[in-house]
């Protein structure tokens, strides 16, 4: 019985928790996925560079609990909490991200909807549907949610 009392009692911070989660990524004028890693992240080289700062991208797959569908997650790595200039690997934060780990996003599906990017700080400005103010934050098995990986706000700079 005191088994089941807690594990109620885990389902309902976890639900509580998702709620919150939900109504703030809605606030911030982003879409709420929570689901599962299913593939290891991926250091993606820059395509482009602003005032010499490469713009590089962490990538993995999570299967989504909201429709079971595989989504194509694009981490800017300029907003990791650790990034490093022009780095040739991902930033550790992200690479400590492993399959089967939960995760929380909030950001822009892609037009395609099976994706999602601008999961990070919009640096301050008004949210709106085209930049939200995302993030990317870790779901522990009692349901605790941790800050985003993805708040970093030192290269805000380069888009003012």
């Amino acid at each position: 019985m005191t088994k089941l009392l807690f594990a109620l009692l885990l389902l309902s911070q976890s639900l509580c928790a998702f709620a919150s989660e939900q109504s703030s990524c809605t606030a911030n004028k982003g879409a709420y996925i929570t689901g599962t890693v299913i593939s290891a992240p991926k250091f993606a080289a820059a395509s482009s560079t602003i005032d010499g700062v490469k713009l590089s991208h962490t990538r993995l797959n999570l299967r989504a609990d909201q429709d079971g569908k595989t989504y194509d997650v694009a981490m800017d790595n300029v907003y990791a909490i650790d990034y490093v200039k022009n780095a040739s690997t991902m930033p550790t934060s992200l690479a400590a991200i492993k399959v089967n780990d939960r995760l929380g996003l909030c950001g822009k599906k892609y037009t395609s909807g099976t994706g999602i990017h601008w999961v990070h700080s919009n640096c301050g400005d008004v949210p709106s549907s085209s930049a939200p103010n995302g993030w990317v934050k870790v779901i522990a098995a009692s349901g605790s949610v941790s800050a985003s990986k993805m708040r970093s706000q030192n290269y805000c700079y380069l888009w003012d």
